[in-house]
């Protein structure tokens, strides 16, 4: 056998370097091609290597494509930035939830500048109706010590912060949400490890997000898995 290969190389940092600078219609027609193969092709390896391995953490997660990947093209009718394009794209692997609102996923971001793989959960437009509001509240409630467990196991590892509405506004909130006056508010929480770009760039990539994702699991599991 060869030496494995690396999924993402140079080329797809390049690429969104570019994007971020030339992010209109006329300039990603004419770089589709590059798009294609430095983006769409490594991101659609790195879930055909981990989905194996995504399954055997648990067989419920979805990993068939469809919904695993983030767009490209933004919506921007309600965009301040105009622009039509995301300069970045994230593998996304949610858990699934039978409501109709948003639920938590296990994620890999890259943009021209940065990599990061983890854990987040936002609330949508109805917090009622998601997993934080239909699974993670009862549990809080029930299990009050696990956030600060959570924390002692991964703070050092990992970084965490997290969003709650004030005046209407989302705010941030740095560190971890333990206090129950956190949780009662909370509408959004972001887990994560920041990579480098060499990372990415290594055959190595996909076992170094997989340890990732089994450490951040039992957040996914907990918030959002009705078992």
């Amino acid at each position: 056998m060869g030496k494995p290969e690396a999924i993402f190389t140079r080329e797809t940092f390049v690429f969104f370097r570019d994007l971020a600078r030339n992010n209109r219609k006329a300039w990603m027609d004419a770089n589709r091609e590059r798009y294609q193969e430095f983006v769409v092709k490594p991101f659609r390896r790195l879930l055909e290597e981990l989905s194996p391995d995504i399954l055997e953490i648990d067989s419920r997660f979805d990993t068939g494509g469809r919904g695993n990947f983030s767009r490209i093209n933004r919506d921007i009718r309600f965009a301040k930035d105009k622009t039509p394009y995301r300069a970045h794209m994230y593998l996304k692997v949610p858990a699934p939830f039978s409501g109709e609102g948003e639920t938590g996923e296990l994620y890999v971001g890259i943009s021209a500048d940065s990599v990061t793989a983890g854990f987040r959960i936002y609330s949508g437009s109805k917090r009622k109706d998601s997993a934080l509001g239909q699974i993670t509240d009862a549990r809080i409630l029930a299990e009050p010590k696990w956030p600060a467990q959570q924390r002692k196991r991964l703070g050092r590892r990992y970084e965490s912060y997290w969003y709650a509405t004030e005046k209407k506004e989302w705010r941030q909130h740095d560190g971890w949400p333990t206090a129950s006056e956190d949780w009662e508010k909370l509408q959004a929480w972001i887990v994560r490890k920041k990579l480098k770009k060499t990372d990415a760039t290594s055959a190595n990539f996909s076992k170094e997000v997989l340890k990732i994702f089994r450490d951040l699991y039992p957040l996914a599991r907990f918030t959002s898995l009705a078992d």
